[in-house]
């Protein structure tokens, strides 16, 4: 009882006492869970969707993946959008932190780093946010600009619907911004339509680099700057160590890729594609202070109970597990749930444990600019 009553006082005072809203986010979980099934485009409910996702890890080649690429990315964003959104916010990716800095403020930063690197000068300009998942990014960087149209692009129809609603609940942006449908390997957009492009996080779902950097490529001006932040192995990955091959499946597995490739790989398909190469590096790498924190630090375990990183850990991970296996006896959540968390929670490990060994980097920055002539041929 002491120990209950302890728990409500303190879940009493991250509630009234900060900007957390646990009970907020939670119950707004359960509310978006229930409606999810209705929203789903890649199956019929949410246990036949997990059901067909793992199958495409577990039973099928890389080659089958690379073919069903739009399959494996639409169902996994069917199952992972709903999670993401609650344990992380409104931007689906990683960011390191400098001392003091909080969660959000790092991400913000992260956006706006991306942002700067776009050389884009004047007012009403076109860019296009290519794998925008949920906008979050989007709504930064068109509060960093304030004076361009940004559009955003992504395969999965419930995170357009969604965006959009985000879009229009934020009145300072809401004429900025806007999600569509399409697939980025071949993108619903005229030739040379946009003045600049960034990707975070988005394109290492591709099944091909270089056909994803040639579809930007054909979509941007003549003198246009794309900046992206790529999932990649890094040269520390040995291909013949055992645990490093398991840390790169569950990474495969548990974020709806069909395989990753190194940082020198996508900077040479970068070039393939028609891209000069303006900049590229590791922000992992980057110096962020004695009081710093490391991009993979929220996906390592802990015992604090307040944290997300509680479910690391193995009394945490089974009481994640017991949790959302509870909502689904209770009808408050579509069976196959609690498959979908536990494929979420190996992503977790995957990626803390590819940040740890420094085999895998989620920040590698990569600026192309697509030339303002073509080179004649054998120049």
């Amino acid at each position: 009882g002491d120990v209950a009553i302890a728990g409500a006082t303190v879940l009493a005072g991250i509630q009234l006492l900060t900007p957390a809203n646990p009970v907020g986010r939670c119950m707004n979980l359960i509310k978006q869970l229930r409606k999810q099934e209705k929203a789903l485009t890649s199956n019929s409910n949410v246990d036949n969707a997990i059901e067909d996702y793992n199958d495409l890890h577990q039973k099928k080649s890389l080659e089958d993946r690379n073919k069903e690429y739009k399959t494996l990315v639409n169902t996994y964003y069917d199952l992972a959008t709903l999670f993401y959104e609650w344990g992380w916010g409104q931007c689906f990716h990683f960011s390191y932190r400098y001392g003091f800095e909080s969660f959000a403020e790092g991400t913000r930063r992260h956006n706006y780093v991306l942002a700067s690197k776009l050389g884009i000068f004047g007012a009403g300009k076109k860019i296009l946010d290519v794998g925008c998942g949920i906008g979050g990014p989007m709504r930064n960087i068109a509060k960093f600009f304030r004076i361009h149209q940004i559009t955003g692009l992504t395969l999965n129809q419930y995170q357009v619907d969604r965006g959009n609603e985000l879009n229009q609940m934020d009145p300072v942006i809401a004429k900025n911004c806007k999600s569509v449908q399409g697939d980025f390997m071949h993108m619903p957009f005229k030739e040379e339509e946009y003045d600049a492009a960034y990707a975070i996080e988005a394109t290492c779902h591709a099944p091909d680099r270089v056909g994803v950097y040639k579809e930007i490529y054909r979509v941007l001006k003549p003198g246009a700057n794309f900046a992206t932040y790529e999932w990649c192995l890094t040269d520390a990955f040995d291909p013949k160590n055992a645990e490093h091959q398991k840390i790169k499946k569950q990474i495969e597995e548990g974020d709806g890729l069909p395989d990753i490739i190194t940082t020198s790989q996508c900077m040479e398909d970068l070039k393939e594609a028609g891209f000069e190469v303006l900049e590229e590096r590791d922000l992992a790498n980057d110096d962020f202070g004695p009081y710093g924190k490391p991009w993979m630090l929220p996906l390592l375990p802990s015992w604090n109970p307040f944290t997300q990183r509680f479910q690391f850990n193995w009394l945490g991970f089974r009481l994640t597990n017991f949790t959302v296996w509870l909502l689904e006896v209770l009808w408050l959540a579509p069976k196959g749930t609690s498959k979908t968390q536990q494929m979420l929670q190996v992503a977790g490990y995957g990626c803390g444990n590819g940040g740890k060994t420094k085999i895998f980097t989620p920040m590698y920055l990569l600026v192309g600019r697509k030339p303002l002539k073509k080179a004649a041929v054998g120049q």
